[in-house]
């Protein structure tokens, strides 16, 4: 009898079924939760904005994303190329962008999860004038997005 509760008609028991929902729900909300960008109190830019200050000068602009996403979508014009993985992250932003950690460096991954979670680090680092580009590359809850926008986007040269 046990045996027969456990093991319905078709070799699945309704608890093992309920288990499973419940666990790909779990996995679900996990999955769902890594994507969202972590909130933060930094300065923000649109991707119109970025741009414009980008090629003003009065910021420089940061694409943190992988060289697979450079050779996808290509990069925004006037961004640095600096895939935020590598070991020498802040050596190659200090590069770019000078020593002071107190120049403004705005920053742009895909969505405006990696982003937000660099903003986060780099302040926690020292930087004092670190800003998210929350819209990303391919567009986000913040906005459409660097390519929707139509912002100028070259192709990677690496």
């Amino acid at each position: 009898m046990a045996v027969q509760n456990t093991i319905g008609k078709h070799g699945v028991s309704r608890r093992l079924a309920l288990l499973g929902g419940v666990a790909a729900a779990a996995g679900a909300g996990i999955w769902w939760q890594r994507r969202q960008p972590p909130d933060h109190d930094h300065p923000r830019l649109t991707v119109a904005e970025a741009f414009a200050q980008a090629q003003a000068g009065e910021i420089t602009l940061i694409d943190i994303r992988t060289p697979q996403e450079w050779r996808a979508s290509g990069v925004p014009v006037g961004s640095h190329q600096i895939d935020m993985r590598r070991d020498d992250f802040i050596a190659a932003l200090q590069s770019a962008a000078g020593p002071d950690p107190s120049v403004p460096v705005a920053l742009i991954c895909a969505r405006g999860v990696r982003s937000a979670r660099l903003t986060l680090a780099l302040a926690q680092a020292g930087f004092s004038n670190v800003i998210d580009v929350p819209e990303g590359m391919l567009g986000s809850g913040a906005g459409p997005g660097w390519i929707a926008a139509n912002l100028p986007v070259a192709r990677w040269e690496g």
